[in-house]
């Protein structure tokens, strides 16, 4: 599965507004941390854990255990995602620790739903994942009323109120 996770296969798997988001979370991360290789690798990762959770949940591989845990991480994404969009939208609400601090719950959600059955490489590119998304920095970044990502914060957030209109997260 990892070899075959690429951008034409990925947009196969993912709906539009989803791939959307996606796309516009590489550039800003290009753009954040001067990097294209490192940005590319980061989405890809992202890409990965996605489908690979997706995977593992449609072909019924999780124990109760671990479906109660993905209850709790689709509700945590699902707060995730509407307190992204209402910093956004309520003008000086952006608290970056708060943001950090969901995105660390869903990562130690995610960790203990995949442990049975994705290797220490998998657990370390979610790590990447979230060390990137979660750092205080880079949030501050982003939702800096005057900087140079809120082209990128709006395209998010109108992909993620989409997403969440829809039910899709």
């Amino acid at each position: 599965l990892g070899k075959m996770v690429s951008k034409s296969i990925a947009t196969t798997l993912i709906d539009d507004t989803s791939s959307e988001v996606l796309d516009e979370l590489y550039r800003v991360t290009k753009e954040y941390t001067q990097n294209k290789k490192e940005a590319e690798k980061i989405i890809k990762n992202l890409i990965k854990t996605v489908i690979k959770l997706a995977i593992l949940y449609r072909n019924n591989q999780f124990n109760q255990d671990e479906l109660a845990l993905m209850e709790k991480f689709k509700k945590k994404v699902h707060q995730l995602a509407m307190t992204v969009v209402s910093f956004h939208q309520v003008d000086f609400t952006f608290d970056r620790n708060v943001l950090s601090r969901l995105l660390n719950e869903c990562r130690e959600l995610l960790h203990q739903i995949i442990q049975r059955h994705l290797t220490a490489k998998s657990h370390g590119r979610i790590n990447k994942v979230f060390d990137h998304f979660s750092d205080c920095d880079f949030l501050a970044a982003l939702y800096n009323p005057f900087g140079n990502f809120k082209p990128h914060l709006q395209k998010l957030c109108d992909g993620i109120n989409k997403m969440l209109d829809e039910d899709n997260i």
